[in-house]
C-alpha cells in the first residue's frame, strides 16, 4: 500500500474512442491498472452508454478487492463536450445528441463522476506529463477515427463551451467528401484514420485493417499508398497552417493511432507546414509521448482535480487544468 497523500486511495478514469474504451484506475502517482474494451457505436449510442458503465462498475470492484477506495472517475468522450453542464451534446462519430452523460453515470454506478472532452484530456495530460511540458501555446492534435484538437493559449485550456478545438472540421476540400457532421471535405474525410483506409481501398480494390498498414505500404514506397497519404498529409498541413495563423502555438503535438507513423508521418507534414507559412510564429511539430493513453491519463487528472475541488469546497466550474503550475507525479504505463 502507497504511504502519503491520499494513501489507499484512487480515481477511475474512462477513455471513450471512436473504436475502443479505455479504463484505469490511478493513484496520485501512476497507473495501477488498465482494461480495454471495443466501442460497440454500430450499435448505437445506448450500447456505448452500456459499455462505459460496466468498465465503471468493474474497475470499482477492481479497486475494492486491492483494498483502494474510489474517490471520484473521470469519464473523457469525443464530439461537442459541454463541461459546465456535464453533457455530452452531439458525437457524429458515437451518435448521441444532448446526453446528460455524467448524470446518468452516476445513477448507474454510485460513483461521482467529472465528464470532459477526450482531446482536451489528452491535451492535458500531455503538457502535465508528457511531450508539452513547459509549453505555454500548444496544439495537440488527435487523429484517429476522427480529428480533433485541444487549444492552450498562455498556459490555459480555451473550452468555449465545448466548441474550440474542432479541426477536424475544417473544411480542406470544398464540395468534397461529406463528412458525418452534414458538411463537405472536412479534414477529417480526408487525413483520418477510417479516411486513410477508405481512400487507400477505393484507389486499389485492396482491402487494408487500417491506416497503419498504409503507413507501412508508404515505408515500403508502394505509389498507391503515397499518394493518399501525401493527399492526406497536405489536408492536415493547410489545416494545420490555418491553426497557426488564429492561434499562433509554438508547439504542434501529434497524437491519436496515425501518429504510430513517426516520421512518416511528422516529417512530411512540417515540410508541408513550413512551406505555408510565411510571417506567422513557426510550430515545432512533435509526436505525442503518453500514445494511445494520453486520454486516460487526462480523464484521470480531471478526475483528481475534481476531487480537489470538493476538498477545497470549490464548484464544478472550477475543475479546468492550466498547465501554469499543474503537478502530476510519474505516469507509469504498466498494469497489475
Amino acid at each position: 500500500m502507497r504511504e502519503g497523500r491520499d494513501a489507499g486511495e484512487c480515481v477511475i478514469a474512462v477513455d471513450v474512442g471512436g473504436t475502443g474504451i479505455k479504463g484505469a484506475l490511478l493513484d496520485r502517482e501512476l497507473l495501477l491498472a488498465t482494461v480495454r474494451r471495443p466501442t460497440p457505436r454500430a450499435a448505437g449510442p445506448e450500447a456505448v452508454v452500456d459499455v462505459i458503465t460496466e468498465t465503471l462498475r468493474a474497475l470499482a470492484q477492481q479497486a475494492r478487492d486491492e483494498g483502494l477506495r474510489v474517490r471520484r472517475a473521470g469519464v473523457v468522450v469525443p464530439g461537442h463536450v459541454d463541461e459546465d453542464l456535464s453533457h455530452a451534446v452531439y458525437s457524429a462519430n458515437i451518435g448521441w445528441r444532448d446526453l446528460p452523460l455524467a448524470n446518468l453515470l452516476e445513477r448507474r454506478t454510485a460513483l461521482p463522476v467529472t465528464l470532459g472532452h477526450d482531446v482536451r484530456a489528452g491535451g492535458l495530460a500531455e503538457c502535465v506529463l508528457g511531450a508539452a511540458r513547459g509549453a505555454r501555446d500548444v496544439l495537440f492534435v488527435a487523429i484517429g477515427t476522427g480529428i480533433a484538437a485541444a487549444v492552450i493559449s498562455d498556459g490555459r485550456p480555451v473550452r468555449a463551451g465545448g466548441h474550440a478545438g474542432e479541426l477536424g472540421h475544417v473544411v480542406v476540400d470544398p464540395g468534397g467528401a461529406r463528412c458525418p457532421c452534414g458538411g463537405r471535405g472536412c479534414l477529417e474525410t480526408v487525413a483520418s484514420a477510417v479516411a486513410i483506409k477508405a481512400a487507400f481501398t477505393a484507389r486499389t480494390g485492396r482491402s487494408v485493417q487500417g491506416a497503419d498498414e498504409v503507413a507501412a505500404l508508404v515505408a515500403q514506397g508502394d505509389t498507391d499508398a503515397v499518394a493518399v497519404w501525401d493527399r492526406a498529409v497536405d489536408a492536415l498541413a493547410s489545416a494545420l497552417a490555418t491553426a497557426s495563423s488564429l492561434l499562433g502555438p509554438e508547439l504542434v503535438v501529434l497524437g491519436g493511432g496515425l501518429a504510430q507513423a513517426g516520421d512518416t508521418l511528422l516529417q512530411p507534414v512540417r515540410a508541408r507546414l513550413a512551406e505555408r507559412l510565411t510571417f506567422q510564429r513557426r510550430p515545432a511539430v512533435v509526436r505525442a509521448a503518453l500514445g494511445d493513453m494520453a486520454g486516460c491519463l487526462g480523464a484521470g487528472l480531471y478526475a483528481w482535480q475534481a476531487v480537489d475541488c470538493v476538498t477545497r469546497g470549490t464548484g464544478a466550474g472550477d475543475v479546468e487544468f492550466a498547465v501554469r503550475g499543474a503537478t502530476a507525479g510519474s505516469a507509469g504505463a504498466g498494469s497489475r
